[in-house]
């Protein structure tokens, strides 16, 4: 069984709620012809409004949509999890999300629902959790790396094109060292990993796209990664 991540830099049913492309390209790649899904939206606070969409759009396929809310009296997030065949992360703050998953000992039972082979993804926070380090605008004031689960072997920023400071910022923490490479995914697009290597871009909205970015001989370096249109 492959071990799969599906990280999205923007879009999805958080803002489009029924369209679902991104949504079923994530439902295809598990086994199951009607597989489990848990979408955990601990970033947002459990926000209400999310899992409405939530529901509304993963209804449309065939599949078994569930929750996990951990601000509210907290199930057994193990047994869940060991119940689903994908799991799905929101958006919104991911330094409080991890603390919070690391308080519950939820990082951990994620990063072995992973290894078991359970297709990981998430949007934004849920897009940059899976990496070494992701660079978060958790902080209001300006952006951060923050160091994240480690499946996934480099950083990744996400928003890239639809936030006029993501760019820059990247290029300043390339500059600087502070990064050796990063991921870089567009609004619309999904960097794809399979048995940790990178598998390819999947753009759902038209044309866009990801890179690979570095920064080589005093210059910034933005390498596209090769991609597939779905709609």
């Amino acid at each position: 069984m492959d071990r799969q991540i599906i990280a999205i830099g923007g879009g999805g049913f958080g803002r489009n709620p029924g369209e679902g492309i991104i949504e079923k390209y994530i439902l295809d790649q598990a086994e199951s012809k009607k597989p489990n899904i848990c979408f955990i939206p601990t970033a947002t606070g459990d926000n209400d409004s999310y899992k409405v969409n939530y529901y509304s759009t993963f209804s449309r396929f065939s599949c078994n949509p569930t929750h996990i809310d951990l601000f509210k009296r907290t199930p057994d997030l193990k047994k869940i999890i060991e119940n689903q065949d994908i799991v799905f992360i929101g958006g919104g703050n991911t330094k409080s999300m991890l603390a919070v998953w690391r308080d519950w000992d939820l990082d951990s039972t994620l990063v072995d629902a992973y290894h078991r082979g359970v297709v990981m993804s998430g949007v934004s926070a849920g897009a940059i959790c899976w990496f070494n380090k992701g660079i978060t605008d958790s902080w209001e004031n300006d952006l951060f790396l923050l160091p994240c689960l480690g499946i996934v072997n480099g950083s990744c920023c996400p928003h890239y094109d639809e936030e006029k400071n993501r760019r820059p910022a990247v290029m300043k923490m390339l500059k600087e060292g502070l990064l050796k490479d990063c991921f870089c995914i567009e609004e619309g697009s999904a960097l794809h990993f399979k048995n940790d290597d990178l598998y390819t871009n999947v753009s759902f909205s038209e044309k866009k796209k990801s890179y690979i970015t570095k920064w080589e001989n005093g210059s910034f370096i933005e390498k596209e990664i090769s991609s597939i249109q779905i709609n």
